[in-house]
Parts: C-alpha cells; structure tokens; sequence
C-alpha cells in the first residue's frame, strides 16, 4: 500500500473537501482544537447567498427562534378572500385633507379594513394594529350606530321627565296662586311713575279668622276688625344693586287726601288700603307698584311653617299686653313669641323701637325662607308654600311669583332705613311722630 494514497474509507479531510470551508491556500479551516470546519447546509427556505458574500454566523438557538417566528407568520397571515396586498407608502395629506373632520377620517380607515380583521404592516408583512371591531358593509361601526341609537331612546324618556315636571311646577304654582287673596289697593290719582319697583307691605292688626284660643295664644285681645295697621313699610327693588327697606311710623303726622292731617294708619282705617297708597305716594312721592298685607295670625303661621326665626334681643321686655316676656341674648321665637315681639311698644322710645324691631324680625324671616334649611327640606317648604299663599292679600295684578320677588331681592342684601325724623308734637289726633323734610326728601329723591 503507497503511503500517499488515500483509502476510500480514511477520514482525511482532503478526501472529501467540499464538505468543509477551505481557505486560501485550498486547506480546510481548523478551529481552535485543530478540527476542520464543515460547511453548513443552505436552508431550502433561504436564497443561496453568492460565493464570497459575507454570511454571519448563527447559533442553533437564533436559528430556532427564526424558525418560530417565521412559523408564527405563516399562522397568523389571513387572507379571506384574496392575497392581501401590502399598504402603499402613506402619502403626506393635502390641506384640504386635513381640514376634514377627524370622524370622517376615522370612517375612512375604518372602510379600508371591513375585509380584515387586521391591519398589515407594509415593510414587515406583520400585524401592526388590531381594530376589534364589527364593521358593516357601510363602513360603520355596529357599536357607533347602538350608541346612537341608545342615545336617541333616552332622548325622549329625559324629554318626558322635564316636561312633566315642567306641568307639575306651573299647576302648582297656579293652584297656589289661587289661593291669594285679592282686593282693588291701587287708588285712581296716581303720582307719576319712578324706578324700580316698590312695594308697600302693610302689617294690619286683624283678628280676622282667628279662634279664641289663636287670641289667648297670640295675646291679641278681641276682635277689633282689620281697620288699622301696626306695621307699613316701603320696600324699594331698584333695576341692579340692593334693595332698601324705609319703615313709615304708623303716628307719622302726614296729610290724608280728602281728610286733612292725621296720624298715617288713619287712612288706612278711613279708606283702607287704596287710601293708604294713595296717602304713602303723596307723602313720598314714590308710585306704588304692589301691595302686600298680612293680618296677625298670617305672620304667626308663617313664622312657624319655616321652624321659628332666631332673633338676638338686645334688652328684657316685659309686655303682658302682647303676651311676652324676653330677657337678652339670641334665641329662637316661634310665631306667637315673633308676633308679640314686633308688636309690642314697651321699651324706651316706644314706636321708634318697633319700626327697628319689625325690620329686623322681617329680614330674619327672609333670611330663614331663603334657607337651605326650608328649601331643601320638603316638610319644611311645602307647608310653607300652603300656607303662605293664604295669609296675604294684594292687588288684583299680583301674583305669587311676583311674591316670591321679595325674599330673593332681601336675599342679595338689605339696606334698611327710617323716616329722618324731626321730633314729636301733641295734636287734636293725639301725640304724632313729625318726619325731619329736608332729610326725608333726600331720601326719596334717592329712591327714584
């Protein structure tokens, strides 16, 4: 046997030098524990790179996870009815594109995809959004259109709520103007008309209606009918800003027209309310706009449907005639203890302290009226707006709503004022309260 032959059977690597990677010198390659390196088979799936070109090395790990994605591709791919076609190059948008509404663009796409349940990335043939949603052959979107319709269903029933408590408010407001009584206050010579709007509240001492125990509790004495009034003030609702409360002495020493001089609760016994405005509007030069009395078990009653008014006293007042007995310090008076306290004259100055007093039980009460407290609270707020109703009597033009006005200008703030007053005199009608002219005058001409 020649020692340079080579057997068939040998394991030299020059037998078979195809089979490993030569180099320059036409030996194969070695690696670092002198074994030859064989060449690696060409996957059928990969293009066979051209002699020379550098190929980099894989490990077996990286070729089983090229494997698993490429295996991955080919079952995630769906073509339901066609080779799916790669998206073109998305082209920048016209101005005239980007100008349309975003949710006719968003229908566009929307249209472009009702075939595939995805949506292929161009360059790497892979899914790149997922758009979970049911399109129909108009391209709109199921869930869109039963929202919509959703929306169009609720519509009505919303509609049905508000308009139903839209009748119930306007019955209820009209049932509880009915209650209102109504008598002719406005008198036919009339002053000319001044701004805002300007009501007289008239606080008459009637017992009218009440039953003898109303008079023990209320301490009213007997019945002497509805011929005079305790409390008469002019509430002043200008266009903007707050409103101003004048209280008027009932012994103001004021000219009734067609009676000459008397006390100012005089007209109001000689000709009743139409009188009575005529005489505040002569003497004051405001027109009159409204009017709103209240007898003094109206004023009781509403005390007490709003749960008493707190009152802060600021002396004792013993007055067995008005059936109270108060010491200092705030408290909570219900109607008959609120009655007698602005009723009642038993302190120093007599009915100067009263006006002062009725003033401020009158803002009290507004203020309690106008309360969360009675508004929020519907055993508080619905016997009051019973009961309130019936405890008043205005002008024929009058209306509960144009009641309701004076709580809510005494909400936005209150400036209360007096008569200016110039001092007392002694009269064939008695001991008079005489008004200070210059200073009342400019009060009025503030008013106007």
């Amino acid at each position: 046997m020649s020692t340079t032959g080579h057997s068939p059977h040998s394991n030299d690597p020059r037998d078979n030098l195809g089979d490993y990677v030569l180099g320059k010198d036409g030996r194969p390659i070695v690696d670092r524990y002198g074994r030859p390196v064989r060449r690696r088979e060409a996957s059928a799936k990969q293009p066979e790179r051209p002699r020379g070109e550098y190929e980099p090395r894989r490990t077996p790990h990286q070729q089983r996870q090229e494997q698993q994605r490429q295996a991955a591709r080919e079952q995630t791919r769906v073509v339901p009815q066609q080779e799916a076609r790669p998206r073109p190059r998305q082209q920048m948008p016209s101005p005239a594109t980007q100008q349309r509404p975003v949710q006719q663009r968003v229908r566009a796409q929307q249209r472009q995809v009702q075939h595939s349940p995805h949506v292929y990335d161009a360059y790497h043939d892979e899914p790149a959004v997922d758009v979970p949603m049911h399109v129909e052959s108009g391209g709109r979107s199921q869930v869109s259109r039963r929202s919509r319709r959703r929306r169009k269903a609720k519509a009505p029933g919303c509609f049905a709520i508000l308009a139903t408590l839209l009748v119930l408010t306007l019955v209820g407001g009209l049932l509880l103007d009915a209650r209102m009584s109504r008598i002719q206050a406005m008198p036919a010579d009339r002053v000319a008309n001044t701004s805002g709007t300007n009501w007289l509240l008239v606080g008459s001492d009637s017992r009218t209606g009440l039953t003898e125990n109303d008079v023990e509790r209320l301490g009213t004495g007997g019945d002497i009918g509805s011929t005079r009034t305790d409390t008469v003030m002019l509430l002043h609702i200008p266009r903007s800003g707050k409103a101003t409360l004048v209280s008027l002495p009932r012994d103001s020493y004021v000219e009734i027209p067609g009676y000459g001089y008397d006390k100012l609760n005089a007209a109001f016994a000689y000709g009743g309310a139409p009188l009575l405005v005529n005489t505040v509007e002569q003497a004051t030069g405001l027109r009159v706009h409204r009017y709103a009395e209240i007898g003094m078990g109206g004023l009781a009653n509403v005390v007490d449907a709003v749960g008493g008014v707190e009152i802060c006293v600021a002396e004792p007042i013993d007055d067995p005639l008005a059936n109270i007995n108060l010491q200092p310090g705030c408290q909570n008076m219900d109607g008959a203890t609120g009655l007698g306290y602005v009723r009642t004259r038993a302190t120093a100055q007599g009915d100067l302290d009263r006006v002062a007093r009725q003033r401020e039980f009158l803002g009290a009460l507004m203020s309690k009226v106008m309360s969360p407290g009675v508004l929020l609270n519907p055993f508080r707020l619905i016997p009051l707006a019973w009961t309130v109703p019936s405890m008043f009597v205005v002008n024929q033009g009058d209306h509960i709503w144009n009641l309701a006005r004076i709580p809510l200008a005494m909400r936005g703030g209150l400036e209360t004022e007096t008569i200016p007053l110039g001092g007392f005199m002694d009269t064939e009608v008695g001991n008079v309260v005489l008004w200070d002219e210059a200073a009342a005058a400019e009060l009025f001409n503030s008013l106007r």
